[in-house]
């Protein structure tokens, strides 16, 4: 009688476990809740700067130059960016007149989608939205705020007390959707259909990924028209960890490109070698001696290799290499400037 009684007992709590282990696998590789709360797009980043911030310990990120507007934005909202940002999302929209078609409508360049994470002051940042926006739309109890930006809509809504999300796409039920997701967030299996198919390929506890669908033939793939011959799927990732084959004090860089076969797969591999080889040729012409040793290693670190038709690169990133691209990094950088005030009105 005392088995029969606690058999179901045994079994309840073993179903439960079970339930508990999947689900937590299942978030392990679902993509960051961030990137989840995303509409659909064409490319896809993801940064997570806690980490950053401790491998350059004691120092934000790079000191960016205030124009007045983003001084005022500092003033009145108590939120800076370099300081103050954990985790950034973003989707890109490309336009509907891309060679392979875009998800970014009848505009006629990229546009785009985020989700920042941070230390917002969530009272402080609604009111100087108020001042600055055109119109103000209340969708499931959440407010979004419209601002006219370089001639673009940009809406903006602050879906808690640490995260907000944005789009200047023109469609204004892309940012209603990412209102909607914020509330749902416990699934694990959301996020844009691009990223559930792609994301397992991202490396584990990455600190910055990139998931990209590439066309050479089009003018906005920039220089990977030089690797690829046809459009393909890129995932670029990278974590701080200790792989055998790698350094254990760097960042380790994995890129994939999905390619349509093994042949042209094989075509990016001898590229991306062609490029190394070169690379090399012109440090030996330069002298060891002219060669910074952080980029001598990063180079001499890059492996590349064929599995089908994906071709694979693996690389190490020196810790010390990284410091210094943030800290040569801060002349340039200035921050984008912000919308004036403008009229106020109400829209359904």
């Amino acid at each position: 009688m005392r088995i029969r009684r606690t058999l179901p007992i045994f079994l309840t709590v073993g179903l439960v476990g079970a339930a508990v282990i999947l689900a937590v696998q299942l978030r392990k590789h679902a993509p960051p809740e961030p990137a989840r709360i995303l509409p659909g797009g064409d490319a896809f980043f993801y940064v997570n700067l806690g980490p950053i911030r401790r491998v350059n310990p004691g120092k934000e990120l790079p000191i960016v130059s205030h124009d007045p507007e983003y001084e005022r934005f500092i003033q009145e909202t108590g939120f800076q960016f370099e300081r103050d940002l954990d985790e950034a999302a973003f989707a890109v929209h490309y336009p509907g007149n891309w060679p392979s078609g875009g998800t970014g409508g009848s505009a006629p360049e990229p546009r785009f989608s985020e989700v920042l994470v941070g230390k917002f002051h969530s009272e402080r940042l609604i009111s100087y939205l108020r001042q600055i926006a055109q119109a103000v739309e209340n969708y499931q109890s959440v407010d979004i705020f419209t601002i006219r930006v370089e001639g673009r809509s940009l809406r903006v809504a602050v879906l808690s007390a640490d995260s907000v999300a944005a789009s200047n796409h023109d469609d204004p039920a892309v940012i209603r959707g990412m209102v909607g997701r914020s509330k749902r967030l416990a699934s694990p299996f959301g996020g844009p259909s691009l990223l559930r198919q792609f994301y397992k390929h991202v490396q584990f506890a990455s600190l910055a990924w990139a998931v990209a669908r590439l066309d050479p033939s089009a003018l906005q793939t920039g220089g990977w028209s030089a690797i690829l011959a046809s459009p393909a799927t890129v995932v670029v990732s990278g974590n701080y960890g200790s792989p055998l084959h790698l350094r254990a004090d760097a960042v380790h860089v994995r890129a994939e490109a999905f390619t349509a076969n093994p042949e042209e797969a094989r075509g990016v591999i001898d590229k991306v070698n062609v490029f190394v080889a070169l690379t090399h040729t012109g440090e030996n012409a330069v002298g060891l001696r002219g060669t910074d040793p952080d980029v001598k290693s990063f180079f001499e670190s890059i492996e590349v290799k064929q599995e089908g038709d994906r071709a694979v690169l693996n690389a190490a990133m020196p810790l010390s290499f990284l410091r210094k691209m943030l800290a040569e990094s801060e002349p340039g950088l200035t921050a984008p400037s912000s919308p004036s005030p403008a009229p106020h009105a109400n829209v359904p």
